[in-house]
């Protein structure tokens, strides 16, 4: 088979998971796996998370409904609520709890009988200006859900648009809306994402909603003591399938983009844009070669990419190649790297691995974790194509 995997590290998300709560411990941590939990398969990780989240969250219907078919019965927030009115049959009868930020989502909602009350989390607009009620609107839906006997338990969201940033202007903005708000209504809140529960326990409410920090991506500008701690949760593994050795001056890939500047080795792997290996990759973009680091040399092909690997002697057909994650001797390069060196973040590149790309997921024991041994055991270990 092709040599090109994503490994995911179930042990990984748990820690990642336990950090959140650890960070604000008078909250509870909503799991945030939308998009495939962010590439990494929804279910799985939903699984995993299953003894220890105490709830998740969703972008749709469709997604809620591909953890309950598959036997998660855990609460599901739908954090962009429904699409059509239709869809509140199956919100009632999944059991789901979900989000409000319009008119129309209200009005459905009021006139539509469920068979046990709704739990609803109710957005108001406080500077993202995507989603979300006006905050002058607030009062006056917040007391007409109080009042609906459709509705369970209800608390108030907002989204902020720079918790990540070392200028926390904005943010305290945001922060100072929904506060006064939540005073005035007595309402519990829900507010911090991944960068505000490890930067921001001003923010930290009822309900914690980390996403990318469970996959071991940093999302702070500034690193923490806290994001630092995180733990890489895809390994996306590839292996050398040619080499050769090129003149000085000599082109390699489209365009001929990268020419040598000295007698160089190149050794072509197998990844490429067809897999989600983004394509905007600028030379020099870091790669581990038997956990040493290398650096991309030519534009990435559809199947193939180009490494220069002059310093590595002892790169060989088969030598393991780390696009992002962890190597085998215990190297890790992280996916915020990889992903400044292609003008992105790590959440296109996560959610942009493709399905033809295998997915091993695998846990590691106690005694290879304390030794930081990354070779996947038997224990756990399973594919999904």
């Amino acid at each position: 088979m092709r040599p090109l995997v994503a490994r995911i590290d179930l042990d990984a998300l748990r820690h990642n998971y336990q950090l959140a709560v650890r960070c604000a411990p008078q909250s509870r941590a909503v799991a945030v796996i939308k998009a495939d939990a962010y590439g990494h398969g929804a279910l799985a990780c939903a699984k995993a998370l299953s003894a220890h989240a105490q709830a998740f969250a969703v972008a749709s219907l469709e997604e809620a409904l591909v953890l309950r078919r598959g036997g998660i019965d855990t609460p599901i927030v739908l954090l962009e609520g429904i699409f059509s009115v239709d869809e509140l049959a199956l919100v009632d009868a999944q059991r789901l709890w979900m989000a409000v930020h319009s008119r129309w989502q209200l009005d459905a909602l009021l006139a539509f009988t469920p068979e046990m009350p709704i739990p609803v989390w109710l957005k108001v607009d406080s500077g993202m200006h995507r989603l979300g009620f006006a905050p002058a609107e607030i009062d006056a839906v917040w007391r007409a859900l109080s009042a609906a006997s459709q509705v369970g338990e209800l608390h108030l969201m907002s989204h902020f648009a720079t918790a990540d940033a070392t200028d926390n202007g904005y943010y305290a903005h945001q922060l100072g809306v929904v506060r006064k708000l939540a005073r005035r209504l007595d309402a519990p809140l829900s507010l911090a994402n991944s960068p505000a529960t490890l930067a921001h326990p001003d923010a930290h409410g009822a309900f914690n909603r980390p996403g990318i920090m469970l996959y071991g991506s940093d999302p702070l500008e500034q690193a923490s003591a806290a994001s630092r701690a995180l733990e890489p949760v895809m390994t996306l593994r590839a292996e050398i399938i040619a080499l050769r050795d090129i003149e000085p001056g000599e082109p390699v890939g489209y365009g001929g983009r990268f020419r040598a500047a000295r007698r160089s080795r190149i050794a072509v792997v197998a990844a490429g844009y067809g897999d989600g290996y983004d394509r905007h990759a600028a030379d020099g973009t870091p790669v581990l070669v038997n956990g040493r680091r290398a650096t991309l040399a030519g534009k990435v092909s559809m199947d193939m990419l180009t490494v220069d690997v002059s310093d590595i002697s002892e790169a060989r057909i088969g030598s393991e190649v780390v696009l992002w994650g962890r190597a085998e001797n215990g190297a890790v390069l992280s996916i915020d790297e990889v992903a400044r060196h292609c003008d992105t973040i790590s959440y296109t590149l996560l959610t942009g691995v493709l399905p033809r790309v295998p997915r091993c997921y695998h846990e590691l024991t106690h005694h290879e974790r304390a030794h930081h041994d990354p070779t996947p055991t038997h224990h756990g270990e399973r594919h999904q194509g």
